[in-house]
């Protein structure tokens, strides 16, 4: 490390689903992409933000359970494979999740938001407008609501009860060297996270946009309150980002083969992003 403004940057690989398809991940059909029916596998991260001064976690995840109450809810359509838990993730990289005191939530998708209170001592910082979306009348249609899991948001409610949430409005910096940047698109209030690290200024772009492809071909996910503003937010990630490498996208497991595990033992679950990339 160089100062306390530059970070070492890990994405958590805790679960993985290989049986999905291109359709779940583009707006596509069989005329604009006909490759739309072949297999897209998607994988669930959580991130860790670290240097000597501070560790900061991005997104909590969801736990076996919830896994267990979709996959029961979805018919045993929706599978995934857990690699770990959360907090289990963490523990690799000598993070205990019960002393970290920032969290950033990206949104409040039942898989960035669970294990709330596996986290003890941390301040949430989400964005004003992701709670108006997840507690207001759109909630009301389950192509929304279907995303969310009530349980979870009544947890950062309550969380706000007592004082836990740090709204933001926009963009806001959160440590030196760490802001947030509401991006929208997916859900109103989706923030990315621009960290300074030894090769530049990384962004997590967590769900505004979820694979590689999603920002490089300007092909807009299916799950999305606004298309357009989804489409000028992959513009955005690339301003903000010190290039389009230095973008990491929200559920694509090429991270996980372009970047370098920690170590032999976390092979498919921890990878450091700050490194220099595998083409």
């Amino acid at each position: 490390m160089t100062d306390d403004t530059t970070y070492e940057v890990y994405a958590i690989q805790y679960a993985y689903r290989s049986e999905r398809k291109r359709h779940e991940t583009f707006i596509t059909n069989a005329w604009t992409d006909p490759l739309h029916g072949t297999a897209q596998p998607i994988s669930y991260y959580i991130w860790a933000i670290v240097n000597a001064e501070r560790a900061i976690v991005v997104d909590t995840g969801f736990d076996a359970a919830e896994a267990a109450r979709r996959r029961t809810q979805s018919g045993e359509l929706w599978r995934p494979e857990m690699r770990c838990t959360p907090v289990e993730g963490l523990a690799m990289l000598g993070i205990d999740a019960a002393k970290v005191t920032d969290v950033i939530i990206s949104h409040l998708h039942f898989d960035h938001a669970g294990t709330l209170s596996d986290f003890p001592a941390a301040r949430f910082h989400l964005q004003e407008q992701e709670m108006q979306f997840a507690t207001g009348p759109c909630m009301a249609h389950s192509y929304f609501n279907g995303a969310y899991t009530v349980d979870q948001v009544l947890d950062m409610v309550r969380h706000v009860y007592s004082g836990r949430v740090g709204f933001v409005s926009g963009d806001a910096e959160i440590a030196p060297g760490i802001t947030v940047h509401c991006i929208g698109g997916h859900t109103p209030g989706v923030q990315c996270v621009r960290v300074r690290t030894r090769r530049g200024w990384l962004v997590l772009a967590s769900d505004a946009s979820h694979m590689y492809d999603n920002f490089e071909e300007m092909a807009p996910y299916p799950i999305v309150a606004d298309v357009r503003t989804m489409l000028t937010g992959f513009d955005r990630l690339g301003a903000l980002a010190e290039s389009r490498s230095h973008i990491i996208p929200g559920h694509d497991p090429l991270v996980m083969a372009r970047y370098p595990a920690l170590n032999a033992a976390c092979e498919d679950m921890v990878v450091r992003l700050d490194a220099d990339p595998r083409e």
